[in-house]
Formats: structure tokens, sequence, C-alpha cells
């Protein structure tokens, strides 16, 4: 594929892709995986900033995230740190669900497109 870039490349998946004018992230999840849900959603958009500013990008040209939670009641603390973080003049379209995680002590994972 031509103008096509990888980042992170792992054997299974890469943490992220470049394609057409547009940045694919893979799902993010936190790395202290005992944090709370406030800690873990702040570390999983660090991620995701981290990749978007690899692939030459920024938060601000995101256009969707799905967002995943191990439990749905964690819904209005994890939009506490995610209302702060998005850019309020260009939010994302958004989906978030509850969902089985791959781990039973993640809190929250994210996927995230973006605009180059």
């Amino acid at each position: 594929m031509t103008n096509t870039a990888y980042y992170q490349k792992g054997p299974r998946m890469s943490q992220a892709v470049s394609h057409g004018g547009f940045v694919y992230v893979a799902g993010q999840v936190a790395d202290d995986r005992k944090a709370g849900i406030e800690e873990q959603t702040q570390q999983v958009l660090g991620k995701i900033e981290a990749l978007l500013a690899e692939a030459g990008t920024t938060k601000s040209k995101l256009l969707a995230v799905n967002v995943f939670l191990s439990a749905i009641g964690d819904f209005d603390a994890m939009n506490s740190v995610y209302d702060g973080w998005i850019d309020p003049e260009r939010p994302p379209a958004r989906a978030c669900t509850e969902a089985r995680l791959a781990d039973p002590d993640l809190r929250v994972e994210m996927t995230a497109v973006a605009a180059v």
C-alpha cells in the first residue's frame, strides 16, 4: 500500500496505522491496571495523544473515538477526564459501550480515528 505507515508494530498488530490522510489507533489500555477509572482514562488518552503525535497529527484532528468500559457505571468518572482532554471546539464523534475487556483489572479501552 502506497503512503501507508505503521507505528509501534508488533507481531500481531500495530498500535496505529496511517493511510489515505487518516490515522487509525488500535485499542489503547492503561499500563497501571490497578489504577482507578480516572487514572486509567488519563493513561489511555495519553497513549492516544502520543500515537497521534508520532503519526504527525493531534487530538484536535480526531474524527471518531470508541470507548469500551468494563462497567458502564464508570461513565461519568471517565467523562470527567475525557471532557477535559478533548478539543472543545472540535469534539469527535464518539460511541461508548460496556464490554468485557481482555483483563479483569482494565476499566477502559479506547480506539480512535484522526485526520492527518
